[in-house]
């Protein structure tokens, strides 16, 4: 099944399928202590080549940059069950120096909306640690409900960590 991979403007950005050429800026993000202390180790080389290869083959992962400039932001993906197609996973990371400024709510929301409209997704769920208030704060403006506490349920360099579960559902619009 040929997915065709989609690209998602909003007024200050262009969400579009990672390309081999992105792998310095993955990996870079993939080595970041103050991206990964609230992802996962930081893992060799060898391993973060593996990831960077299946985001090039997966649909619905996209490279966050604004308009005009190909300086990578952040990134973006949707990851769709399959064996409840309706559901959905989302996750982000956003570079230290281009937080705060509203980029990952504007990119959460177009990603969102296009789960809905265009991948037939009805609801989505996003896995975050507790102590990550800057996410948490995106989650929730974006509108999505924390539905789990998984008490000390990740681990990262031997510390374990609470994992919020959150949850965005498909409103029927009655309005449409």
């Amino acid at each position: 099944m040929g997915m065709t991979m989609a690209i998602i403007t909003t007024p200050r950005l262009t969400l579009s399928p990672f390309e081999p050429a992105d792998w310095p800026f993955f990996r870079s993000l993939r080595e970041d202590p103050a991206i990964m202390r609230f992802m996962a180790a930081i893992a060799p080389e060898k391993e973060t080549r593996r990831l960077f290869a299946l985001r090039l083959a997966e649909p619905h992962l996209f490279v966050i940059r604004q308009h005009d400039d190909e300086t990578p932001l952040g990134d973006i993906g949707l990851r769709i069950s399959e064996h409840h197609p309706e559901e959905a996973d989302i996750g982000y990371t956003i570079v230290p120096q281009a937080q705060g400024k509203g980029f990952a709510s504007e990119a959460l929301r177009a990603v969102c909306e296009y789960a809905f409209a265009r991948a037939g997704v009805k609801a989505i769920n996003a896995y975050v640690l507790a102590d990550n208030g800057g996410s948490v704060r995106v989650l929730e403006k974006a509108g999505f409900v924390r539905t789990q506490v998984l008490e000390q349920a990740y681990e990262i360099n031997g510390e374990w960590f609470d994992d919020w579960v959150y949850r965005l559902e498909l409103m029927p619009s009655a309005t449409k």
